[in-house]
């Protein structure tokens, strides 16, 4: 008999083997039923069935390898079995255990018949191991994509509750401070806490941008006509406040008319100038350069240092890590999201974000974004 037949013709012994080993899995299996155990075994093995029995191209099958089988955009029954996995609280691992044990259990069973010749059976095998493998990609990706997707609902929620403790903590320390009552020792741990919540809302504001992104929604941005230098001067006086031991040099223009969301981009000045500060030579100093070239603003903000490594420019914008220094990963404090986060403003802002960074001129992060977006769209 051939797999396939055997397939249909034992489904019941099989999807047995399946239950008694889904048992096992999790705590949480004990309490689900013997529909909620088998999800969706049955109709995966009549698509494996139903593959064996169609005759595959040698193209055929280096499509499938390469993840083009046929169908593949539609919702697939390892793909939906993948999403209720993970709503029973199976791990990634577990569901991909009951595959193994599903191969084993009906290669085990099968016992071809004299009248399945030997190049029958390799071919078999060979198909029923490939619509396996298949329907392990299926599940992968989709249990992936709802853990991904659990993670960013999770993310949201905690980044928009943690908004409203720390607001009234940073309404509180700043009534006392301008209340002008205090003490000096008083007035300067006061002070310390403000500057440290207002840090906690900005991590906690990368957070939520870092979420919108992740979901496809992307950066917002409210365009409107603005003086992108004003903006500019504003955050560069706000950097000096928080660092009195740094000195910071802005050249720019008087006036620099745009339309752009002014404080998206005070967010992306504000995350190079952190930047630079932070992994700049310690007591140099940092430039933050304004100018319009045919069209556009163009912002470069310049710090001395040791130059980023060539292997860690490739990554420099990915979230939670930082540049690589001395051959090593450097995770810095937070949650390192800053050139993330300015790269997807940029990005929606129809602009671009560079770097340029040698042992000698040190480092320099520029960005150019059309001054009238709206009309270039």
């Amino acid at each position: 008999m051939r797999l396939a037949d055997f397939i249909l013709e034992n489904i019941e012994p099989i999807l047995q083997h399946w239950e008694d080993f889904a048992k096992t899995m999790t705590p949480g299996a004990s309490g689900m039923d013997s529909a909620e155990l088998r999800d969706h075994a049955e109709q995966m093995l009549c698509t494996i069935a139903a593959d064996l029995r169609t005759t595959q191209t040698v193209k055929a099958r280096i499509s499938k390898s390469q993840g083009e089988a046929p169908d593949s955009r539609a919702t697939t029954a390892a793909e939906t079995h993948a999403d209720l996995r993970h709503f029973s609280g199976f791990t990634i691992g577990q569901m991909l255990a009951e595959y193994r044990a599903l191969r084993t259990s009906v290669l085990m069973l099968w016992m071809p018949s004299a009248k399945v010749t030997p190049e029958q059976k390799v071919s078999d095998i060979v198909r029923f191991n490939e619509a396996i493998d298949q329907a392990i990609a299926e599940s992968v990706v989709s249990y992936t994509d709802a853990v991904d997707a659990a993670r960013n609902v999770f993310l949201g929620i905690l980044g928009h509750d943690l908004r409203s403790p720390l607001g009234a903590i940073l309404l509180s320390s700043e009534v006392l401070l301008r209340a002008g009552d205090l003490a000096p020792k008083p007035t300067k741990n006061v002070s310390r806490i403000y500057t440290s919540v207002n840090r906690a809302i900005k991590i906690v504001g990368d957070l939520l941008d870092f979420t919108r992104t992740h979901s496809g929604a992307g950066i917002p941005v409210r365009m409107v006509d603005d003086d992108l230098a004003q903006a500019c001067e504003g955050m560069v006086e706000e950097a000096r406040a928080y660092n009195p031991d740094r000195q910071i040099v802005l050249q720019s223009e008087p006036s620099l008319l745009g339309h752009f969301d002014r404080s998206r981009m005070e967010q992306v000045i504000a995350n190079l100038i952190g930047n630079a500060l932070q992994h700049g030579e310690p007591g140099s100093t940092v430039t933050v350069n304004l100018s319009s070239d045919d069209g556009h603003a163009v912002l470069a903000v310049h710090n001395a240092g040791m130059p980023i490594e060539e292997s860690a420019k490739s990554s420099l914008f990915n979230p939670m890590v930082r540049h690589l220094q001395s051959g090593n990963l450097e995770y810095g404090a937070g949650l390192g999201l800053g050139l993330y986060i300015a790269s997807a403003i940029v990005n929606a802002h129809m602009g671009s974000i560079d770097v340029d960074s040698s042992a000698g001129s040190g480092t320099t992060f520029t960005v150019r974004i059309p001054l009238n977006e709206s009309k270039a769209a």
